[in-house]
């Protein structure tokens, strides 16, 4: 009794080192961001005051902005200044609109994050157990048609995957509206129909990276021995594979979907502008072309952090799929 007191102690106290150390390794992260974002945009060729005054501007115009973007100071004293600002939750004001930068961004964060945690999650949960049996079934006509399935998926580009489907379910069925934006909360049924499209487009083709990935990583626990010894004392194939070899195998896919996810978050432009909807990559494409740059770091530092905030959790998750991480 005392004994598996001290296990369940000594696991507890491996599990709150192994978060600590996870948190402590993700503040280098975030403060190479800030520095790296901060430089981005600092860095842009030409002076982004009299950029954003248009070329019609006066001196003193200019000279005016630069003070009131604090680049008449010297690059140190403005990061501090901006560092500090941002951890007040204040990332300025739009030039285009005076609206304050956060709210903006955060609002059209949502509408990304709609899209593309609904399209990674339909995504796992069809491509994993297709990857899964594509491995039980190895060499197989199910394992060359699934495989070869995944990667097509995986060639095909997304912005013409959309297109494609924008024609067919859109134009020529008239199923699903083509173009526009109806936000869930104003009109659920409405809403959903707008993200059909979209979410569809993103699910066929992330299919295919998930579907290879599920199917390396169980082919890889199936060739370890404790399989063979599960097999050797008569359990059905089907408890093999989803009570021993599925969750040892669903780690490295888990971490693929965490990766997947930071990078749609990030990357989302190309499928907004495609249907034209008003998420955080068409807000980043169009401040670039109006030159708005308070609100360009804003959408570069909200895409930064979030990327580094969903590997934390894939991160700090893991040990349920593999408890051996805890316990190197």
């Amino acid at each position: 009794m005392v004994s598996e007191e001290k296990a369940g102690a000594n696991r507890g106290d491996k599990m709150l080192r192994f978060i600590l150390s996870r948190l402590l390794m993700a503040l280098p992260t975030i403060a190479l961001v800030s520095v790296t974002v901060f430089a981005l945009i600092r860095f842009i060729p030409g002076d982004p005051a009299a950029l954003m005054l248009g070329d019609m501007a006066q001196p003193d115009q200019i000279a005016a902005m630069r003070t009131e973007l604090g680049l008449d100071q010297s690059l140190p004293q403005q990061f501090v200044i901006w560092a500090g600002n941002v951890l007040q939750g204040d990332f300025g004001r739009s030039i285009v609109n005076g609206e304050a930068v956060l709210p903006l961004v955060a609002s059209r964060f949502l509408v990304s994050a709609e899209i593309v945690v609904v399209a990674v999650l339909l995504a796992s949960l069809i491509a994993v157990p297709a990857g899964v049996i594509a491995a039980w079934r190895q060499n197989s006509f199910t394992d060359l048609a699934l495989v070869g399935t995944a990667t097509v998926l995986l060639s095909i580009p997304t912005f013409w995957l959309g297109l494609l489907l924008l024609l067919f379910f859109g134009l020529s069925l008239g199923w699903l509206p083509v173009l526009g934006y109806v936000s869930i909360g104003d009109n659920l049924a409405g809403g959903l129909l707008y993200l059909v499209l979209p979410v569809m487009t993103l699910v066929i083709h992330e299919m295919g990276v998930l579907i290879r990935m599920a199917r390396a990583s169980t082919l890889e626990v199936l060739r370890l021995d404790y399989i063979t010894h599960a097999r050797a004392k008569g359990l059905s194939e089907s408890a093999v594979l989803w009570r021993h070899t599925f969750k040892n195998a669903f780690g490295p896919t888990w971490t693929m979907i965490g990766l997947i996810l930071g990078n749609l978050l990030g990357g989302i432009a190309v499928i907004e502008t495609v249907f034209t909807i008003p998420g955080l990559g068409r807000l980043m494409v169009d401040s670039i072309f109006a030159r708005d740059y308070p609100v360009i770091q804003g959408c570069l530092l909200f895409v930064s952090l979030s990327y580094v905030v969903v590997n934390l959790v894939i991160d700090l998750l893991y040990p349920l799929f593999d408890p051996r991480v805890v316990a190197e």
